[in-house]
């Protein structure tokens, strides 16, 4: 990604990322990093004022539309679809400004839940929701779609 250190994962203690070993379950599922890292930043930047419930939904949006055949099949792929210009999908990653997170409780927070979505530990709050928008924002699309959630600021659709 633009304006990123070879990973931004590695500025933040390890141990709030990664996922505890447990007596029940010992066995990590091997997370890949680039892949964790594309998913917090979307969550922070796009969710960081609607706190960990607000991210987890922005997660789950990223992830069913990575299961969804009409979208790239990467978390990086679906964040960064559209590229740097026009038709973006998230505005944060088009918006020209830094990409990097200076709110650290937030960001140690998407970082968290970006290794417990991708490990498959939390389950989806927002209904397969594939799309959502700031609710001061009129609806961006031209078909109907359903409702599912809203957090905060944010209306989630499938």
């Amino acid at each position: 990604m633009r304006h990123l250190a070879s990973s931004l994962l590695a500025g933040v203690a390890a141990a709030t990322l990664l996922l505890p070993a447990t007596p029940a379950r010992a066995d990590l599922v091997p997370i890949d990093e680039r892949e964790a890292e594309c998913l917090a930043l979307a969550m922070y930047f796009e969710a960081r004022a609607e706190g960990r419930r607000g991210m987890r939904a922005v997660g789950h949006v990223i992830l069913n539309r990575r299961e969804d055949a009409r979208f790239p099949e990467s978390v990086c792929g679906v964040v960064q679809q559209g590229g740097e210009g026009h038709g973006c999908q998230f505005s944060w990653y088009c918006d020209g400004r830094s990409d990097v997170p200076n709110h650290r409780r937030a960001w140690r927070a998407a970082g968290a839940l970006a290794y417990q979505l991708l490990a498959d530990r939390l389950t989806d709050t927002t209904g397969g929701a594939l799309f959502y928008h700031a609710t001061w924002v009129d609806v961006p699309w031209k078909r109907p779609r359903e409702k599912t959630l809203v957090i905060g600021n944010h209306a989630f659709y499938r």
